[in-house]
């Protein structure tokens, strides 16, 4: 797929923001002579981005979903990596780029990012069917217009995501940021209950060299697992407990003189979706930051994906995400 247009939604964040620079330093060729556009939401934004050499895209933000059609009409794959809860964006950017499909006849692909939540795909309906929720929701929409629509869609499902990113903008992980804002913001580290449950975790970059992968399998034409049935990629390459994540917070933080001490306070789901994470849902903050989640990735590295991290590199991750993270939290409380 010569010459592919490409348009990619969440750049200025810590996912999308490694994936677009992946894409921009690529030696494929596929890539290479690629067009890549992407949404932004202000002109400053679009000014860097623009100096980049990807074509910046002004919007509203992710309920705008005409212009999302529109703009996905116009590509040949979108990388959806603004939001896993929205639906009608993801609808949206189907709709687009099935328009794109009668038009010119060619394949067309959605990468979409999620958190990871073979029949994966009868589970997910099985469990939205009883009990609503918004991430889970997303993904069916995703799995369910695409095939309707004949549009080719990849989830990428992810665990926790670690270490500093390499995007313009944000390049700070989501779960991990937010326990080590939560803890210079309290003086303390929390973690839910005895934080026993345990997540899978991949390194930024590691993840950033399987969105290449797909990429390039998918530029040069090459046949890729996709759909209900097939599409579902797992990421992780190593595991954690909740309670191990906020003990390497509040020692590294300690360590650095950021904390006074390295103590780690439980918290009940409900004190913890108010003066943790911030969101007054309990089942986003029970999903993000206590639930237990474990997959293998057979798929993943049956395309040539090697991680290389290690859990060494896990471990150092979170002294270099409070130094990443202490700039801006200093110039938020003067």
């Amino acid at each position: 797929m010569a010459g592919s247009k490409i348009l990619i939604t969440g750049a200025t964040g810590y996912i999308g923001g490694s994936i677009l620079t992946t894409i921009l330093n690529s030696d494929d060729p596929g890539l290479k002579s690629a067009t890549v556009s992407a949404l932004v939401r202000k002109s400053t934004q679009a000014d860097l981005l623009r100096i980049k050499g990807v074509e910046p895209i002004l919007f509203s933000g992710l309920d705008d979903v005409e212009l999302l059609a529109k703009v996905a009409s116009e590509n040949d794959i979108v990388i959806n990596t603004a939001s896993a809860f929205h639906a009608r964006a993801a609808a949206a950017l189907i709709e687009g780029l099935a328009r794109r499909k009668r038009e010119t006849g060619k394949e067309v692909h959605l990468v979409h990012t999620s958190d990871k939540d073979d029949d994966i795909y009868n589970y997910l309906r099985a469990r939205e069917d009883r009990e609503p929720y918004a991430q889970r929701t997303t993904d069916l929409v995703v799995l369910e217009k695409g095939a309707e629509a004949s549009v080719r869609t990849y989830i990428l499902m992810s665990p926790t995501i670690y270490a500093v990113g390499h995007g313009f903008f944000n390049r700070t992980s989501i779960q991990i940021d937010t326990l080590i804002r939560a803890a210079y913001r309290q003086g303390f580290t929390s973690v839910i209950g005895a934080g026993e449950a345990e997540w899978d975790h991949v390194h930024i970059a590691d993840l950033e060299n399987l969105y290449h992968a797909v990429l390039r399998r998918i530029v040069a034409g090459q046949d890729l697992a996709h759909g209900q049935r097939e599409g579902i990629y797992f990421t992780g390459t190593g595991h954690h407990t909740w309670r191990e994540v906020s003990e390497r917070v509040a020692r590294a933080g300690k360590e650095l003189g950021y904390l006074d001490t390295n103590e780690v306070r439980e918290a009940s789901l409900q004190v913890a979706a108010h003066e943790v994470t911030g969101n007054s849902n309990t089942q986003w903050t029970e999903l993000g930051f206590a639930s237990r989640s474990r997959t293998l990735a057979p798929r993943s590295r049956g395309i040539g994906w090697e991680p290389t991290r290690t859990r060494e590199d896990f471990e150092r991750s979170f002294v270099q995400e409070w130094r990443e993270l202490i700039p801006g939290l200093k110039k938020n409380t003067v």
